[in-house]
Formats: C-alpha cells, structure tokens, sequence
C-alpha cells in the first residue's frame, strides 16, 4: 500500500480472461477504468459510466457486470472475462452473421451480455431473451439483429 498525494494505492491481482494480471489501484478505481487504462484491455467502452448504456459490460463471475459501477477491488479473486476473452465464440460469429452491429461501440456489451446469456439460459425463451437485451443500448441499429444473432445460438 502506498499513499502518494494523498492517493491510497495498493497492489492487487487480477484474474483476467484466465491470465493473472497486475494493478496497482485507488480504492475508487472502477473496474472499466483499469482494465482500459492499466491492462490496455479497451474492449469494455466508457460510454455513460453510470451504468445505463452497458457499454462497459464484462462477465465478473460469469455474471454480466456494467465494470464502470464495479470498484476493481472488488473484483479481486474472480474471474473476469472481457470481450477479448471471447475471441472465436458462437456468439461473435452470430453478431457477423446477423448484422448486428453498425457504428460498433455497443456491440462489445451486448456480446458479453448475449454471451451470459446462452451459458446461462440455454433455453431461454423470446421473454428472457428480449429481458436480457434490455439492459444495453443501442442507438445505431434496432434491436431486432441483436435479438436474432443470440436466438440462432440458442437454435432458433
């Protein structure tokens, strides 16, 4: 721990897409933030940081977590997957496929998120889908690409 112009540090290990990485946080260092600025991991967006566009979202857990409302330090002994942890999965090659992408800076969160979704659920249904979807934005395309990519991994 180390307390440079009254910034309280401390080094801290992380479990990131299965390889052990090292930080040195604050206290209120987010997750996003680190992973962005420490481990040059830029697939999580900064988009609004208060946790209403899901730009930002990372499985922590395998749960989908919006990383700019997660301190770092809480992260510590977890496993954290980012969208460069995905690479090759079904559902990177479903969102190609369906076209459901434009501009691009969303489709990281939704990845992660639809990703979660199959490992989770993977029964889920129109409701849970559409549920699921709701926690993201989008303000380049409908929702309906998205929704389709994650239906035809789950078979549909």
């Amino acid at each position: 721990m180390t307390n440079r112009g009254g910034s309280v540090k401390c080094e801290m290990e992380l479990l990131v897409n299965g390889v052990r990485q090292h930080a040195t946080i604050r206290y209120a260092d987010t997750l996003l933030r680190i992973l962005r600025e420490q481990l040059g991991l830029t697939g999580a967006k900064a988009g609004c940081e208060n946790g209403d566009c899901g730009a930002c979202t990372v499985l922590v857990g395998g749960v989908p977590i919006k990383s700019c409302l997660m301190l770092a330090i809480e992260a510590r002994g977890v496993a954290i997957t980012t969208i460069e942890g995905l690479k090759g999965t079904p559902i990177q090659q479903a969102f190609i496929d369906k076209f459901a992408f434009q501009c691009g800076f969303c489709t990281s969160g939704f990845i992660m998120v639809c990703h979660a979704l199959v490992n989770t659920h993977p029964d889920a249904d129109e409701d849970t889908t559409r549920q699921w979807l709701q926690s993201n934005l989008c303000r380049c395309t409908s929702y309906e690409e998205i929704r389709k990519a994650v239906r035809s991994v789950l078979g549909d």
